[in-house]
């Protein structure tokens, strides 16, 4: 009988890294575990892996599991693991096959609905990977190990995929509100309004009009990476600092540029994105919810990177945060209602942009 785990042994060195060696042959079990491994590796991605005939059949699955049909997710057919990966998590060693932090992302059982060389239908129990999906060959006469990932059934009850662009909402020219406490404030950045969207670990960009500038900031792609499979829709400003305060000649020359000239331009005109809004959260828009609520939502995804941030807001208070604008050369401050929901395409009041 062949042994299963051949090419699982053939790319590892069993002194190299911390993942399991079995000794023994594989054991044959129930055929009905399973685990989901986020694998920050070169480039991030989710592993897949089915319990059967005592080993976990694997698919690396790039941009993780979709919750919704009609999204098709590419899967790479790996080789066959232990069983004993079913609780793995630690850090593959740089330079080692599949070198990179591995983490539980999800486990539990799943019932087969049709297994073969063509097609395998299951139905997911756990925690986060619920309902039925299908592994599909996609008879790739140039690469055996090219599969498809899609889900077969509904999505859960109210799940929404986040739209990639929404037409921002905006302020209107005004004055210090008199009923101050009522609502908070932000500092105007003067940058470039931009929607950043995450999902399944991989980030697209769009300006004010809905134009794609993903490869105008190569500096955001470890924003998907840091957030995982945490599904979002963000609203804030690119911004180009420099000697402490936004450059706008900076601003300019990276609104000329992407792709590799853009990657060059990293060095001496590092661009930062500033989030200040929510706008979708996990398969529900936040649009309704109050300002004050979406901002907590914000802050509580700990976007804290080299170049993305959620600056701080404060509540009421207008004179001071406008006085601190001034003190550091910017052009003012929003006011927004804290109780205002988010009305794409509208500027109504709710938000104004007062001069410094």
């Amino acid at each position: 009988m062949a042994d299963r785990l051949e090419e699982y042994r053939g790319k590892r060195g069993k002194d190299r890294t911390p993942e399991p060696w079995p000794d023994g042959p594989p054991e044959p079990g129930g055929d009905d575990l399973f685990v989901i491994q986020e694998h920050h590796a070169s480039r991030l991605h989710w592993d897949f892996r089915l319990e059967r005939a005592g080993v976990l059949v694997s698919w690396a699955v790039p941009r993780g599991l979709p919750l919704a049909p009609g999204v098709n997710r590419l899967a790479v057919h790996t080789e066959d693991h232990p069983m004993e990966y079913l609780t793995f998590s630690g850090e593959i060693p740089a330079g080692e096959y599949g070198g990179g932090r591995m983490t539980v992302w999800d486990t539990g059982k799943y019932e087969t609905l049709h297994w073969n060389d063509h097609k395998v239908e299951v139905v997911f129990h756990g925690e986060r990977a619920r309902g039925k999906y299908v592994f599909l060959n996609r008879h790739n006469a140039d690469d055996d190990r090219d599969w498809m990932l899609r889900r077969l059934d509904p999505a859960e009850p109210g799940h929404e995929d986040a739209p990639e662009f929404l037409e921002p909402m905006t302020a209107v020219a005004g004055t210090l509100p008199a009923d101050d406490d009522e609502w908070a404030y932000e500092f105007a950045w003067g940058g470039d309004r931009t929607m950043v969207c995450v999902s399944g670990g991989r980030l697209t960009a769009h300006d004010d009009t809905g134009a794609d500038v993903t490869g105008r900031y190569p500096e955001l792609h470890k924003v998907g990476e840091t957030l995982g499979s945490t599904e979002v829709l963000l609203d804030g400003e690119m911004v180009i600092v420099r000697d402490g305060r936004p450059d706008p000649g900076g601003l300019d020359e990276r609104r000329r540029v992407d792709g590799t000239a853009a990657k060059q331009m990293m060095r001496h005109c590092p661009a930062f994105f500033f989030a200040f809004d929510l706008l979708h959260h996990e398969g529900r828009p936040t649009l309704e919810l109050p300002y004050l609520q979406r901002r907590e939502m914000l802050a509580d995804l700990g976007l804290s990177g080299s170049n993305w941030q959620a600056p701080q807001y404060f509540l009421g208070n207008g004179e001071a945060v406008l006085a601190a604008a001034r003190q550091h050369g910017l052009g003012g401050i929003h006011a927004k209602r804290a109780d205002s929901p988010y009305r794409p395409g509208e500027a109504d009041g709710d938000w104004l942009r007062i001069e410094a």
